[in-house]
């Protein structure tokens, strides 16, 4: 074999657009890039979405400066994508925005390639127009067509565009937007035209203010506390719109933070409810979920499963399925051992988790998604139609009797088995614990009992002005016990209709707020607002 072909392949280096700021919104072409990445050339702000969307083990390089401290010119970040390629590595280089809109994109293609590297484009969504479209300003109405994009850095060419018709997007830092604006009405852009002013575009931490180009000072001053430096500016006959097409900013929990406090496999359905309805979620563990102490009794109970000492198998959590699939398949058992088996789930996230397993429950309650649910509906022994009374049942160590008693009366033997330990999680981080205290959550979402006494027990009880929603009356009940005011109470016990309900909770607080004249406010703001009156 030749030298030459030992030697590692070249590989492509690609440039990928990562959009508006919403890692939901990059292009589908730009995720699988960086599903694969092995090494990705970013800005340092983009941490985030490389911890998001990379492989663990990905090296983050940063193009901003040499090792001297000094800026690198296209050519020196080029050269980062190059010696990477080069060793055989796949490479993404990250530009914001769409990639290509006052970016360094063309300079720096041209000398990878020059390098004999191979080049893949992926464009994103470009922040020009999703930032004005997230802030209910359009850019185009039935009386425009003509769109001007300004770069705020190079104000000495807003003279060009001055006073012509259609709509002006401007794109830069705060002070750089306040002098390219300035510089429009002294050329003789109408300084009475309204002008939105947008900070942290189709993220959760998105605030727009709407002024005159002759007052946009006011306005940037107003949004650029919010701590983004780069601002999204639009003038044109959209910004008239913005009342009546503004969507994202006035979803029911926009901008809400909340705590979820469930273990991450369990969260995962709440938190990207949550998210369509605008609102970012901590999860808090606040229990851990083990292996029973001894395996033999589960060991046994999964035997008589596969043997035939059962009729019927109940699961009361996602828990309980994920126990009896991992001592499957430690059997090598799959979901074919269910065969002859009736199966009962109870509730709609249990049933999910079964579904992903291949298997259609037999019995699940139409009402309360609870063990006294399940029990109301299951049907009594039959020595006639029935030819096995055995029930296994795979629960926690602490679960109540509730169930096992009621079966009992039903005619039923059952065989309630330690399927995992739950023992109270550690507590979170410091940072979570003071924003539990001091109200930085805007509100928290109960779904049982254990995990209102599991946080209180390991974080405290949240601030008053937090916002505290229960799942059901036994869970209300529980935090009114622990001395917390319940606001919100679901329709039915899930995850979901929590959700919905905290929704439609704040809902009624915008609309309260807007028929009142007033700003809609966040639980947390109104907090700060409260203090900052009483100092």
């Amino acid at each position: 074999m030749s030298a030459r072909a030992n030697k590692k392949p070249i590989a492509t280096a690609a440039f990928v657009g990562t959009g508006p700021g919403d890692p939901g919104l990059m292009t589908v072409r730009a995720t699988d890039l960086l599903a694969t990445a092995e090494v990705v050339v970013a800005d340092p702000g983009a941490r985030d979405l490389v911890t998001r969307s990379c492989p663990t083990g990905v090296e983050l390089v940063d193009p901003t400066s040499d090792d001297d401290g000094k800026p690198l010119t296209a050519a020196g970040r080029a050269r980062l994508v190059t010696r990477a390629a080069k060793a055989g590595q796949h490479v993404v280089r990250l530009l914001p925005g769409d990639g290509t809109l006052f970016s360094p994109l063309a300079e720096e293609i041209v000398a990878v390639r020059r390098a004999g590297v191979p080049v893949e484009v992926v464009p994103g969504v470009a922040e020009a127009t999703a930032v004005p479209l997230h802030a209910g300003v359009p850019l185009t109405t039935s009386g425009t067509g003509a769109v001007h994009v300004l770069d705020a850095g190079g104000r000495h060419e807003a003279a060009a565009v001055a006073g012509t018709h259609g709509t002006l997007v401007v794109l830069g830092s705060p002070d750089d937007v306040v002098a390219c604006v300035g510089a429009l009405v002294d050329a003789g852009h109408d300084g009475s035209a309204g002008v939105s002013v947008t900070v942290g575009g189709s993220t959760t931490s998105q605030r727009t203010a709407v002024a005159t180009l002759r007052d946009v000072k006011a306005a940037v001053d107003d949004v650029a506390a919010a701590g983004d430096e780069r601002l999204v500016v639009v003038t044109g006959p959209g910004v008239a719109l913005r009342e009546k097409a503004s969507w994202f900013e006035t979803k029911p929990l926009f901008g809400w933070r909340v705590l979820v406090p469930r273990t991450q496999a369990q969260s995962g359905p709440t938190v990207e409810q949550l998210a369509a309805y605008g609102a970012v979620s901590d999860v808090v563990p606040t229990i851990s979920v083990e292996p029973p102490r001894s395996p033999h009794q589960m060991e046994k109970a999964v035997k008589g499963l596969v043997t035939g000492a059962y009729e019927w198998i109940g699961f009361t959590s996602v828990n309980a399925v994920r126990a009896v699939r991992e001592k499957f398949a430690e059997f090598g058992l799959d979901a074919r051992a269910f065969s002859g088996l009736k199966v009962a789930a109870v509730g709609g996230v249990t049933t999910q988790a079964l579904r992903e397993w291949g298997i259609e429950p037999d019995l699940v309650p139409s009402g309360e998604s609870s063990a006294q649910g399940l029990l109301a509906e299951w049907p009594p022994y039959d020595d006639v139609l029935d030819p096995i009374n055995g029930v296994f049942l795979p629960r926690a160590d602490i679960a109540t009797d509730t169930l096992v008693a009621g079966l009992a009366e039903l005619g039923w033997a059952v065989d309630d088995v330690t399927a995992y330990r739950t023992v109270r999680a550690a507590p979170p981080a410091a940072p979570v614990r003071e924003a539990i205290k001091n109200g930085s959550f805007d509100a928290v979402v109960f779904t049982s009992s254990s995990t209102v006494r599991n946080l209180v027990g390991i974080a405290g009880k949240p601030n008053p002005s937090t916002v505290v929603a229960c799942i059901g009356p036994a869970t209300a009940q529980t935090a009114t016990e622990h001395g917390l005011r319940v606001d919100v109470l679901a329709d039915d016990a899930s995850s979901s209709a929590l959700v919905e309900a905290l929704a439609r909770y704040g809902t009624a607080l915008r609309e309260e707020a807007v028929a009142a004249g007033e700003h809609p406010m966040r639980p947390s703001e109104k907090r700060t607002a409260a203090r900052r009156r009483s100092r």
